[in-house]
């Protein structure tokens, strides 16, 4: 592990490859699994908030999952996520371009309707973040329907770390970021 202020880093997510590759893969991750996206406490009013300028955006199917369970759920361990159409399908805030998943929320966001991107789990995915009460863990989540980015992020080079600088910065920081990436350089 790589501690970066109250953060620890799991190696792989700076030792391993990894850009995703949609046209491969069609976004599998927002339509397969146990439940939907994990979402920390903060994001639960921002859901509700954003719902009425989010719902042009989304399907039928996910427009009806959400007026009948609401913009949240808790899953079966007890955790809030986002709903899913029926069980173990897709996530009701998935929408469709071109055969493949897109976010509604982030459609949303592009458009300038809303200011939030999407729920921090799913900017960051396939880093997982674990808190506990003085500080996370980040674990790269390894998952068969990723295989097309490890491969795609091997071609290119691009480490995990690297591919996800974006939504890092997003949750912790420029300068946690440029920590981060002291350590790896100096390592």
């Amino acid at each position: 592990m790589i501690e970066v202020g109250n953060v620890l880093v799991h190696e792989d997510i700076v030792k391993e490859n990894f850009v995703c590759n949609l046209n491969k893969c069609k976004g599998a991750c927002c339509l397969e699994g146990d439940s939907g996206a994990p979402l920390n406490a903060d994001e639960l009013d921002i859901l509700n908030e954003i719902y009425p300028k989010v719902k042009p955006y989304l399907t039928e199917k996910g427009i009806k999952t959400i007026e009948r369970v609401g913009t949240y759920v808790k899953d079966f361990e007890g955790d809030f996520t986002t709903p899913c159409v029926d069980v173990n399908k897709e996530c009701a805030y998935v929408i469709w371009e071109n055969g493949i998943t897109k976010c509604g929320i982030e459609k949303a966001y592009e458009e300038g309707a809303i200011s939030w991107k999407k729920p921090i789990s799913c900017h960051l995915y396939p880093i997982r973040i674990t808190t506990y009460p003085e500080f996370d863990v980040l674990n790269y989540d390894r998952w068969s329907i990723c295989s097309p980015a490890c491969t795609f992020g091997d071609e290119l080079k691009v480490r995990v770390h690297e591919f996800l600088k974006g939504p890092l910065i997003r949750k912790y920081g420029a300068e946690w970021y440029e920590e981060l990436e002291n350590q790896v350089a100096g390592s």
